[in-house]
């Protein structure tokens, strides 16, 4: 059995000292957003929240967020009220689902983060920041509007 940290934890990055340096870390990262591109298809604009990792920071990444049309949102350094709803969101995701399980494979994991992004926390969960509705609930409703 994996660990959620070893499984859910990015190879170790080719070339850290280069920011700008392709690595295997960026391959989850950007099969990632292209996996939500795909399924949500959000016109130019779109703001893109991270950390200051240096995948968000690299290059490529940043440049994939250019030819996509998405703006970069990313904390100041030291400080994660910047960023402070996706600091909450990793924060859930850790302590109320992968810190009690035990993944055999990256894989497993992938699926299970997924599935409760999917199932639970964009279609059930009440977000306070959206006046305690879902995010589907708040698409829905601006949808209606428009």
């Amino acid at each position: 059995m994996v660990s959620r940290a070893k499984a859910m934890s990015h190879p170790p990055e080719m070339g850290a000292s280069k920011p700008n340096c392709f690595s295997i870390q960026m391959v989850p990262i950007t099969g990632a957003l292209e996996m939500a591109l795909g399924r949500r298809r959000p016109e130019a604009g779109l703001i893109h929240h991270s950390d200051r990792g240096s995948q968000y920071a690299a290059n490529e990444f940043q440049q994939m967020l250019t030819d996509k049309g998405l703006r970069q949102s990313m904390s100041r350094k030291g400080d994660c009220w910047d960023n402070a709803v996706m600091e909450r969101f990793f924060g859930t995701l850790k302590s109320e689902w992968t810190d009690a399980r035990q993944y055999a494979t990256r894989e497993e994991a992938r699926r299970d983060v997924i599935h409760f992004i999917e199932m639970g926390y964009n279609s059930q969960r009440p977000h306070t920041t959206l006046g305690f509705q879902s995010p589907r609930e708040r698409e829905w409703e601006l949808a209606d509007v428009s």
